[in-house]
């Protein structure tokens, strides 16, 4: 993978931005904890319980969306709290000529968040232009054999860390969904207004329809030209829409517009939307060995999870300029030795921020030196010496 090696060579656009401060409150068993980073690698090791996971969910709501376990709000916030919570970091490095504060909080009593970019109100869409993040946790060891939900949520966070407008066009898809089936769960069957709101469905359903064609496209490129200690994965899309032959966006949004007018009274029947990119899936296989994810061991899936982070990291640092930042929970749970510090290498010597989970110190032994090491003990996190 070239962008590794640039890494190695001391490439600066290659590191990237990275949080130098994250402050959480009221956030989950955090009354108020702040950590001073300096973009190295950070390990947060302790028991099970003491709040690692905690700090990685905080950072993940740094991005758009639900973050790494797809919370409400009012299960994050701290359970004598407030009642909101907020989340606030500092971005430091890469390509940034100062350092740029943002933060998101929710009010008590609301599931609404704010989002905040040096003290002016931002839409939470815009995170993903100021950090380009990518997790993996032990939940998603599940990814291949369980609904398509989570595999899309996957796939569209791999999209949006190479293209940060992903995140706009699916806000406006749902907006625009949700329009269309209230309007079709009251009967109100107006052509006019329902071809405005198709004609939307359509244009934003072709842009994500088309980044997903293209990551995949990307990644596998990536994956069968570079050389890595994880398993080659091969991608494939199998939504309908995503699958359609057609090739521009403008051909795509016709057919799509069409489809949707012409099942009006299906979807009406139905209460759901029974075409479009929100039912798309993602397939992956072991290419070595030619078997489906969901067939491999529970380490090849891993280690199939792990390869395709990685491939998408490298893809980031080398197209935008800048590495994404990774958060990987239990990372170490299902690999062995050999490749844990082949994984640790890779991370180091990239130069970028990570942030990984442990129960023990000891399973990050081959980042000793190399990385920034907290003890996360009833819901205090210190740094380790």
């Amino acid at each position: 993978m070239v962008a590794l090696q640039a890494a190695r060579e001391g490439d600066p656009a290659a590191a990237g931005r990275h949080l130098g401060r994250l402050v959480l409150t009221d956030f989950r068993c955090y009354e108020r904890q702040e950590l001073r980073l300096d973009g190295r690698p950070v390990v947060l090791a302790g028991p099970n319980g003491a709040g690692k996971t905690n700090v990685l969910e905080a950072v993940s709501l740094l991005s758009p969306g639900r973050g790494i376990r797809h919370a409400k709000a009012a299960e994050i916030a701290r359970i004598g709290g407030s009642g909101g919570f907020a989340v606030a970091a500092r971005i430091e490095g890469g390509d940034l000529a100062a350092p740029v504060e943002i933060g998101t909080a929710v009010t008590p009593g609301s599931e609404r968040r704010q989002v905040k970019r040096d003290g002016s109100q931002v839409t939470q869409a815009s995170l993903a232009r100021e950090l380009s993040l990518l997790w993996l946790t032990p939940a998603m060891d599940r990814l291949w054999t369980e609904g398509a939900s989570g595999r899309r949520r996957f796939l569209d966070r791999l999209v949006m860390a190479r293209r940060p407008g992903h995140a706009e066009a699916h806000i406006a898809y749902d907006k625009a969904r949700e329009e269309r089936l209230h309007l079709l769960a009251e009967g109100r069957r107006d052509p006019a207004w329902l071809a405005v709101l198709e004609e939307r469905l359509a244009g934003e359903g072709a842009t994500i329809a088309l980044a997903r064609r293209a990551t995949v496209a990307e990644l596998n490129a990536e994956m069968q030209a570079g050389e890595s200690p994880f398993p080659r994965a091969d991608l494939a899309l199998t939504g309908e829409v995503e699958t359609w032959p057609e090739a521009t966006a403008e051909a795509v949004a016709a057919r799509l517009k069409a489809t949707l007018a012409a099942a009006r009274g299906r979807d009406a029947e139905a209460g759901a939307q029974t075409v479009g990119p929100h039912r798309g899936d993602l397939a992956v296989t072991h290419a070595g060995k030619g078997l489906p994810a969901a067939q491999c061991s529970t380490g090849e899936q891993k280690a199939l999870l792990i390869a395709i982070v990685l491939a998408q990291a490298s893809l980031v640092a080398r197209g935008e300029g800048r590495a994404p930042l990774l958060l990987l929970d239990e990372v170490a749970a299902h690999l062995d030795p050999g490749r844990r510090g082949l994984l640790y290498d890779l991370i180091a010597g990239q130069g970028r921020q990570a942030f990984l989970t442990g129960t023990e110190r000891s399973l990050f032994a081959g980042l000793e030196g190399r990385a920034q090491f907290f003890d996360v003990r009833d819901g205090q996190v210190a740094a380790a010496a």
